[in-house]
């Protein structure tokens, strides 16, 4: 049996020289600290769930994500799989290093202060929290993943996959954005989609929908992730000269004022079909060719999250 008192630390590499620099910092600081922790370091994207897995299998009873939103993601949906596993008073942290960190954000979890954020799972408040699931079909194949912040189904979706792009070409995060603003002023695609959410049904073309258990990078910011519901903002498609505008607000934390964003607040969201849309969570682009139908519920205080004291 693991020391109770031991973290699993698993550190998502991203191959930036900041976020390295951060990680060899926040080490340092855990090792001045007496932090007992073992560590594993992903060798790409993809390994993080199998990491985490394998730190749950092993009775840790921390586990300390060092990484951005899609690396929460991976990491709840290995803790999700392997609950059987999980000892009692488990409970995970995050220590923000990647490029979006909005689930920490919505905590007040803070990237530039890694000592808070190692001070904050020493003393190890912790809240339930809810976990959003996802079914969907992968060329009808029934498949399920679970997310903590959103759901991105359109224009989100691709501005997720655009930035992705441009980050691995240009290498800067804040550099990345340009390629993304540009494309998406003048590129405003719709799709077709039938939505039913809980009793009401929409059918027509949607610009984006985001289904959001937390902030939602800003199209859900009412959305709170201990309430038993989801967010969502489905989004028709605006005039150029009002893209402007929607980034603005989004920008100001003023989204839902936007007149072509219509919100709702419900526990069960379905998809019937989606077009050709892009769908992603947190952060990760799903990969299929037929994703839909889609079935969007969520499983309320499932997780125990260390939490700013």
């Amino acid at each position: 049996m693991t020391d109770e008192r031991r973290w699993g630390v698993v550190y998502s590499h991203s191959g930036s020289h900041k976020s390295h620099k951060r990680w060899l910092l926040i080490r340092k600081y855990m090792e001045l600290k007496g932090v007992l922790y073992d560590f594993i370091q992903s060798e790409d994207e993809d390994s993080v769930e199998r990491l985490t897995a394998m730190f749950c299998q092993n009775g840790y009873r921390t586990i300390v994500i060092v990484g951005g939103d899609r690396s929460v993601n991976d990491a709840i949906n290995a803790i999700m799989r392997n609950k059987e596993c999980l000892v009692e008073g488990f409970a995970i942290g995050v220590i923000p290093n990647g490029i979006a960190n909005d689930f920490a954000r919505f905590w007040g979890i803070d990237m530039d202060n890694y000592k808070q954020s190692v001070d904050n799972i020493i003393h190890r408040v912790t809240r339930k929290i809810d976990v959003g699931v996802c079914r969907y079909e992968d060329d009808s194949i029934p498949q399920r993943r679970y997310f903590v912040n959103c759901i991105n189904i359109g224009l989100g979706a691709r501005l997720v996959k655009t930035s992705n792009d441009a980050l691995r070409l240009i290498g800067s995060r804040r550099l990345s954005f340009f390629p993304v603003f540009i494309r998406n002023i003048f590129e405003r695609k719709s799709y077709k989609m039938s939505i039913q959410i809980e009793t009401e049904k929409l059918q027509g073309e949607y610009m984006s929908v985001c289904v959001g258990n937390c902030l939602g990078y800003g199209q859900t910011p009412n959305a709170v992730p201990y309430n038993g519901t989801l967010d969502a903002s489905v989004i028709t498609r605006p005039s150029w000269w009002q893209v402007f505008e929607g980034f603005w607000l989004l920008g100001k934390g003023r989204f839902l004022n936007y007149k072509n964003v219509h919100p709702y607040r419900a526990r069960t969201i379905h998809f019937d079909t989606i077009g050709r849309a892009l769908v992603s969570l947190d952060s990760k682009v799903l990969v299929g060719k037929r994703l839909a139908p889609i079935q969007v519920t969520v499983l309320q205080e499932e997780i125990d999250f260390i939490i700013k004291r």
